[in-house]
């Protein structure tokens, strides 16, 4: 029989708010017993047959205190315009089922949000960008244009509205006129950092914590988890071995997604990260076409031509593909203080960046 999805809704947070019921043991339950409401009215027999129960657990479930919690949640939703999405009810995107322990519940805030992810069901195209937050400027110089360009081309850019990278992918993919995700590690409505509260209004934004939540150290390497499954791939710009753009490339790999990796200049640490992805097989990126063509997604949409002086428009006219100091002034004509500058402008406008010597779009 299946649930009625109101009544279902408010049995998965009550048992979100049960203590010691993690995604993986509300799952089990889920499973087990064909429904969240059903695994609330079993008994206490019934429910010491779940695997990985434990005595306590198994003693929470069904407590006043987590139903009357859940149902506050309900309220406190409906007042914040949050839409909340439950695990096996209609909206829950289906990319989460390449998890072990998918959350429960989903907390969806910003215009459209439930639409944009439903229709990640039926139109998969969606690239999770990720990056350290202390980026450089070339970093942050080629997220734009990536990011940018995969928006232009209909693809939804999904990361996590942290400083540096993720905040320069969602503000890129916003001013080209895509839809953007943000999975938090806090509530949809504790914007962390406080500085991009304004950009977060005006995206997608996602969370596995009730509202309230405040973000904590280990939320995020969680979060980072939904980024990967939310996406067919995953962009690592920059990033040392252990950085949380490394676990969410890890996770990326088990949900069967494929990883990206943009080059770095040898030595910086930030490049650690990436380098050792591409010895392991990652794709080597330098441009959303990159991206594109790794998973038969088409030809990136033309981006408009800005408004630049002449020697500007040259060079970037030249930087069809990546191209050295000698290749451009070859290509353009131009002598090599005026390709300097011209490059120097073109990159303080976001339009151009260099890595390992050789400039790109």
């Amino acid at each position: 029989m299946t649930p009625d999805p109101a009544a279902e809704l408010l049995a998965l947070l009550t048992l979100r708010f049960t203590p010691g019921l993690g995604p993986r043991r509300i799952e089990h339950l889920r499973r087990h017993f064909g429904s969240a409401g059903a695994a609330l009215r079993a008994n206490l027999a019934q429910l010491r047959q779940v695997e990985g129960l434990d005595a306590r657990s198994v003693a929470a479930i069904g407590g006043e205190k987590a139903a009357q919690s859940a149902q506050a949640e309900l309220g406190k939703a409906a007042q914040r315009n949050v839409t909340l999405l439950g695990r096996g009810l209609p909206g829950y995107p289906a990319a989460l089922d390449a998890l072990s322990d998918p959350p429960a519940v989903l907390w969806v805030q910003g215009a459209g949000g439930a639409e944009v992810l439903a229709g990640l069901d039926t139109v998969p195209q969606a690239i999770g960008i990720v990056g350290t937050r202390a980026a450089s400027p070339h970093a942050l110089a080629l997220t734009r244009t990536v990011a940018g360009e995969l928006a232009a081309a209909g693809v939804l850019v999904v990361s996590g509205l942290a400083r540096g990278v993720d905040t320069a992918a969602h503000a890129a993919a916003l001013e080209a006129g895509g839809p953007t995700i943000g999975v938090l590690g806090s509530a949809v409505d504790v914007i962390y950092p406080r500085e991009n509260h304004d950009l977060a209004g005006r995206m997608v934004v996602v969370s596995e914590y009730p509202l309230g939540t405040g973000p904590a150290q280990h939320h995020f390497p969680s979060r980072n988890r939904l980024i990967a499954a939310l996406s067919a791939g995953v962009v690592v710009v920059e990033g040392e071995r252990k950085s949380g753009s490394l676990i969410t490339a890890t996770h990326a790999l088990e949900c069967g997604r494929t990883v990206f990796a943009v080059p770095g200049r040898a030595g910086d640490p930030r490049a650690s990260g990436p380098h050792a992805l591409l010895r392991d097989g990652a794709v080597l990126t330098e441009t959303a076409q990159d991206i594109l063509t790794e998973l038969g997604w088409g030809q990136t949409a033309p981006a408009p031509s800005p408004d630049l002086p002449p020697e500007q428009a040259r060079v970037l006219a030249a930087l069809q593909t990546p191209a050295t100091l000698d290749d451009l002034q070859a290509a353009t004509g131009l002598s090599v203080p005026d390709l300097q500058t011209a490059l120097v402008m073109l990159q303080l406008q976001g339009l151009v960046y260099e890595v390992g010597g050789r400039w790109s779009r």
